[in-house]
This record gives structure tokens, sequence and C-alpha cells, in this order.
């Protein structure tokens, strides 16, 4: 089991339990994946090690982790070989476990992983010609409801650790394999990164647009996203990193501030009615409050826009006035604005349908018409319910063929015996 806090979260009545920066296995060794190089240095102290040495070994074992990807201490040819099984003894490279990996037809790929505490969550790897995005989560579950994803029908379960979030970066790398090849004999840790650079790797942008809200699990996403942007680790760009957020306004500024990296707002519609039935956070900060906060938003400039995320729904929040209104309030509120129109996808059940492709387009034309970018997102992954806002049915679909997988096997095993 997890080893928790509660932590009271902006819009909840109720605290959610929040993994702490370390969760306890039942071998007592502690996992290393999602902790800073000053923590280590400090977990190093408290296990033996002199100020010195604890220093030293923390800068080795965090190049090790973060930027070779390596999860075996002997692996770190660059340790005295008395060291290595010392620190196996007591710290531990972990992934999240792989339960499915799929792959779509287009190219996509989903993993269903799951929690040391049995929770299971996804993340999404889409490849583009020019770019190859990875689409993390935050939290197992969402607490905002939204009414137009199947994500959000999900309860909240608990809020991510920074080691679980920034292990699914780590974990589609091992996928890719994108780490550095080759031995680091005969080079220490700054002239091993010198000869490795990031030109044509696979992965390039991440989105903080899985499964949860990561504004409402701000502190784990900030730890794990400081981790990937760090120049002695995973080194990506904070300009190839987005966060996707509901509207969370009270953190918006924070996070411009203290992590820095773009900001998508899943806007979905221009009325008070309409959002409040289908994005229910806007009820407690409105679309007024919002757009102030995004013009508010430290760093946002023409150079990098805010993009506004709007998923067309057939007869609700597609047509021609609701796209000049769109128009109107970004231009309002003077808003470095791109706007991704997102084909409504549905799952049984669902109360929209998607809007017609002739309104898609028409909808798009009128905001370009008025100088704003707004494309169409092409659908990607729908085959394994990969798509926007399908982050829930192979969770579901999984776990129920797992019951019956281990029903099966005790039926089998009570046949055996008899």
């Amino acid at each position: 089991m997890a080893d928790t806090t509660l932590m009271s979260i902006p819009g909840q009545v109720d605290p959610v339990p929040v993994a702490r920066d370390i969760t306890p296995r039942a071998d007592g060794r502690v996992d290393l994946i999602g902790l800073p190089k000053d923590r280590i240095r400090e977990l190093f102290a408290e296990a033996g090690l002199d100020a010195r040495q604890a220093k030293l070994r923390a800068k080795q074992v965090f190049h090790w982790l973060y930027h070779r990807g390596v999860t075996d201490f002997e692996a770190m040819t660059d340790i005295a070989k008395t060291m290595r099984p010392w620190l196996a003894e007591r710290f531990f490279v972990g992934r999240p476990e792989v339960v499915e990996a799929q792959h779509s037809t287009d190219g996509t790929r989903k993993w269903l992983l799951r929690t040391s505490d049995g929770h299971e969550f996804e993340m999404v790897f889409i490849p583009d010609a020019d770019r190859g995005t990875l689409c993390v989560s935050s939290q197992v579950g969402c607490t905002l409801n939204c009414r137009f994803c199947h994500t959000g029908t999900m309860r909240l379960v608990r809020n991510l650790t920074p080691g679980e979030i920034v292990g699914q970066v780590m974990l589609a790398r091992d996928a890719l394999g994108e780490w550095p090849k080759g031995s680091m004999a005969g080079l220490d840790a700054e002239e091993d990164s010198a000869h490795y650079t990031s030109d044509g790797r696979l992965l390039t942008n991440i989105v903080m647009m899985g499964m949860g809200e990561p504004l409402y699990n701000f502190d784990n996403v900030k730890g794990a996203l400081k981790l990937v942007m760090d120049g002695d680790g995973l080194a990506l760009s904070k300009r190839r990193i987005t966060l996707s957020t509901s509207g969370v306004v009270p953190a918006m500024e924070r996070c411009g501030e203290e992590i820095g990296v773009n900001l998508a707002v899943s806007l979905h519609a221009v009325t008070k009615e309409i959002r409040d039935e289908i994005v229910p956070l806007n009820k407690k900060y409105g679309i007024e409050e919002l757009l102030e906060a995004c013009a508010a938003y430290p760093g946002a400039s023409n150079a990098r826009r805010i993009t506004f995320e709007y998923v067309m729904l057939k007869d609700k929040n597609d047509s021609d006035e609701h796209a000049r209104e769109l128009v109107r309030l970004l231009k309002q509120y003077r808003l470095p604005a791109k706007v991704n129109l997102i084909p409504f996808n549905p799952w049984p059940g669902a109360p929209y349908e998607c809007s017609t492709p002739e309104r898609v387009k028409r909808f798009s034309e009128i905001v370009f018409e008025h100088g704003i970018s707004a494309p169409v997102r092409t659908p990607r992954g729908r085959d394994i319910d990969a798509a926007c806002g399908q982050l829930k049915t192979a969770a579901e679909k999984k776990s129920r063929a797992q019951r019956d997988r281990e029903a099966a096997e005790v039926a089998a095993a009570a046949d055996a015996a008899a």
C-alpha cells in the first residue's frame, strides 16, 4: 500500500490521498525514480555515506538513472564495484508495471500501467512526421466529470507520485530504444553528456493531457517535470512540454512561474450555460475569470501561444455564432492563442455526437478568417481507445479480463487438485 497523506485541493470538498515522494516497498528498499539529486544525496547520507561520498554518488547515480536510463546498479560502471552491491541492497530503480501494450493501425501506442499498490492508469505515444508526442497521466481517475470525456466518468483514486509520472517518460524511452548507447569507459558524466544529443529522437514532446487534472496534483507534476527538464537528466526543453488544464484558475499563474511549460486550456464552450454543462468546473471558475488568468499567464506571447482545446459536439457548441463568439473572446482578452478543434470521440452511452465534418470545417474557417489558427486535430488511436477523452475503456476492459483469467486459473487449479 502506498504511503499517503491527505491534501486539500482547490475546488474539491474532500481531501484526496497523495502519495509521498517515497512509497515503501515490501523489501524495504527505496525506489529512486522520481527523486531529484538533492533528495538522493540525503538518502545516501541517511544510509551511512559521509557528506562527500553522498554528494558524489548522488551525482553519479542521478546521471545513470535519468540520462542513460539504467535500471541495474551493476551497469553503473564509474561506481566502484564494492559500492554497487551496497546500493542494490538499499535502493531500487523502478518503472511502472506494464499490464498491456497496444499498437494502433495509425502507429499510436498505448500502455495500460499499474502502480505498486494495484491501481491502473494509461499513457499514449503519438508519432508524427516531425515529432513524437507522449501523453502523460497525472492521476488515477479524475474528479472533474467533464461530460464529453470518458476518463472524467471515472472516480478519482489518487494522485500519481513524481516517480509514477516521470516513470511514464522513462518507460516510453525504454520501449522506443532512446537511451544513449555505448559505454562510459573513459568518460565522466559531463563528457558523456556532450557525446549524446537528442537529434533523431522519436519522443520529442510531452503533453500532460492523460488521465487526471495536472493542476490538482501540482507539486507531484512539478517535481516530475523538473526532472524531465533537468539538463543533467532527461533534458527536454520546457518549450516541448505542454500542460493541459480544465481551468484551475488559482494554480495557473503558479504553473507559469514555477514550471514554465506551455499552457493548454480545455475551453470547449463560449457561453456559461453550455460550459457549465460540459465542464462543471466552470461553475467555480467562469469563462471570464479563466481567460483573465490566461492573459496573465507568465511567458505567454505570440512565440508561445496558449492552446485552447475545443471539442466539437453536434448541435451543442459548433454553430457559426459559437465560432464568432470564440473569436470575440480571444480578441477581447488579447490572447496569443491557437485553437485546437477536436472531433468528439464517442463511447457507448455518450450524451453527445460528433459534429459533421462540414460543420467542423466551417467552424475552423470562421476562426481562421479572423487571424487565429484553428486546425482540426486528426483523431489518433481510436481503434485502441487511445484518442482524446477515451482513456478509460481499455483499463476497465483489462480489469474485467484479468478477473476472468484469475477466476479461470482458480477453477483450473481446483479441478487439478480434485
